[in-house]
């Protein structure tokens, strides 16, 4: 997991050449441009979409873990809770493609606000959506890249 400001982007470069080239597009003017839409940048290895949403009750999320992606949030607008845990320690509810959902406890939180960035690699299972106090609507890139072909 990487946790970071947008600034710091270039810093990470070199663990992955398709998490490089999302790193590359985190400019105001690209998440900009960014639609809610899927858009493939490298068909099915590197795609980008935006989500418009109401953040929620800590209950009304769960954990969700890919074994073959990597995800990038990068909050554009709103801020939400995190939490992140070992699969291991969870209960898998649910298994389609690359996505596993798991309920269970947070190891750990972060809180993600415009200008951040996450990176999920696969195996970290991450509950996103969770409000601060009273529900807010968020707008968020999410790059999908596939880094375990």
């Amino acid at each position: 997991m990487i946790h970071a400001k947008l600034s710091d982007a270039k810093d990470y470069r070199g663990i992955h050449p398709r998490l490089d080239k999302a790193l590359e597009l985190l400019t105001p003017a690209f998440l900009e441009s960014v639609g809610t839409v899927r858009q493939n940048l490298e068909e099915d290895r590197l795609y980008v979409t935006r989500f418009d949403y109401e953040t929620v009750d800590e209950a009304q999320s769960f954990f969700e873990a890919h074994r073959r992606y990597l995800d990038v949030h990068v909050m554009v607008s709103g801020c939400e809770r995190v939490d992140l845990s070992d699969p291991a320690g969870l209960t898998e509810f649910t298994h389609q493609g690359d996505f596993w959902g798991y309920h269970g406890e947070a190891e750990q939180s972060l809180i993600l606000k415009p200008g951040d960035f996450l990176v999920v690699f696969p195996g970290d299972a991450h509950r996103l959506k969770i409000r601060l106090g009273d529900p807010a609507r968020v707008s968020k890139v999410v790059f999908k890249a596939l880094v375990n072909e």
